[in-house]
């Protein structure tokens, strides 16, 4: 009987031991198989990283306004008997606009003129008589201060009836009437607006850090889009004063506008181009990952085959930190940890770490990094 159970207690623990060992066995195979395990090469696109000219510039908003460009008003009270006008037309300076109701000053106009031509020819007879001998010197100054009266009369009453009328005080393109003929007006009431299209001026601002960068007569460009800039002009003025309240500074810039595609207080994008700068290292911002940790980019490293020259090397990529600058279409300016020549990822970086093994495949570029890409 106690034969027989240390014969079954013997094989119990055989067979326990047995599947113990083949559990740890099989366990330490899986872990050398995945431990050996290479993963499958990641497919990325990449761009090389360039030496290039930097162009850079200040970036604002703005508002463009006619260099010329007035809300025309009447200087008396009136009665509108004409309007020489339309909407968006084109007038010249000196064209008559509005007249209001001048009968009144036409008379008297008319009155002073006879009155002037009387005392004119009183003036004439008094020289005669005075040359002749006959007439006296106080006749002839009394004629000639009358007609020197009527003529300042009459000069006066035209002005008069001048402010009865409005002329344009420059060419351009005048707005839609804001008056009807018949309507009794007051001094000051808005007529229309008039504005000359062919010159405008931009008005923005820029922060006090950048107030030493502007100059007078310095190239700006502008446009309705950050991307299409198509205006190009100059700055007029620097305001010399910062803001205390925004601590910012006001600019002018004064830009062409053949074709009228800009108008009076529309909401524009502002360039003031700065020197350019030589050597200046730039990647597409499509390279550039952000963490916790600080910016980085995956650069391509290649690996020989160990013991077989023949072999083509292995692609990996390196995670290498940067220092990232400046910011424009599409690029970032590195100032730390890349050189020009280095090859970077550009796409496909979310699925890489550092050392993975990649293929390049550059015939899809991401948006942005095409001009770069090699």
């Amino acid at each position: 009987m106690i034969k027989r159970f240390i014969i079954a207690f013997i094989l119990l623990v055989v067979i326990c031991g047995g599947l113990v060992g083949f559990n740890l066995f099989r366990d330490q195979a899986i872990e050398d198989f995945f431990a050996n395990m290479q993963q499958p090469p990641v497919a990325v696109s990449t761009t090389e990283v360039q030496s290039v000219s930097w162009e850079p510039a200040i970036r604002a908003i703005g508002t463009v306004n006619a260099a010329n460009g007035v809300d025309l008003t009447m200087e008396v009270p009136g009665v509108v008997k004409e309007i020489q006008f339309e909407a968006n037309a084109t007038v010249s300076e000196g064209d008559l606009l509005v007249r209001l109701d001048d009968e009144v000053q036409q008379a008297d106009l008319a009155s002073a003129k006879s009155q002037l031509s009387l005392n004119e020819q009183s003036l004439v007879r008094a020289r005669e008589l005075q040359e002749r001998g006959v007439g006296s010197q106080s006749t002839l100054e009394t004629a000639q201060a009358a007609a020197t009266a009527s003529t300042s009369q009459v000069t006066k009453l035209q002005a008069v009836l001048n402010q009865k009328q409005l002329r344009a005080p420059f060419g351009g393109t005048i707005g839609i009437p804001q008056i009807d003929i018949g309507q009794y007006i007051s001094p000051g009431q808005v007529v229309a607006t008039l504005q000359d299209l062919e010159t405008m001026n931009a008005n923005f601002t820029v922060p006090e850090q950048q107030f030493e960068l502007l100059a007078i007569d310095q190239p700006v460009r502008i446009g309705l889009s950050e991307d299409d800039l198509p205006f190009t002009g100059k700055i007029t003025g620097i305001d010399p004063k910062i803001n205390p309240a925004t601590r910012l500074v006001s600019v002018r810039a004064e830009i062409t506008n053949p074709e009228g595609r800009l108008n009076p207080g529309q909401f524009v994008r502002v360039r003031v181009g700065l020197p350019v700068e030589d050597d200046v290292v730039v990647i597409p911002q499509t390279a550039l990952v952000a963490s916790l940790y600080g910016d980085f980019v995956f650069r391509i490293k290649s690996v020989e085959a160990e013991g077989d020259s023949d072999a083509e090397p292995t692609l990996t990529v390196e995670q290498v930190f940067v220092k990232p600058g400046r910011r424009s279409d599409g690029t970032v300016e590195i100032l730390d940890g890349l050189a020009g020549g280095d090859e970077v990822v550009n796409a496909g970086q979310n699925r890489l770490s550092n050392g993975a093994r990649v293929t390049i495949n550059n015939s899809v570029q991401p948006d942005g990094a095409k001009d770069s890409a090699q």
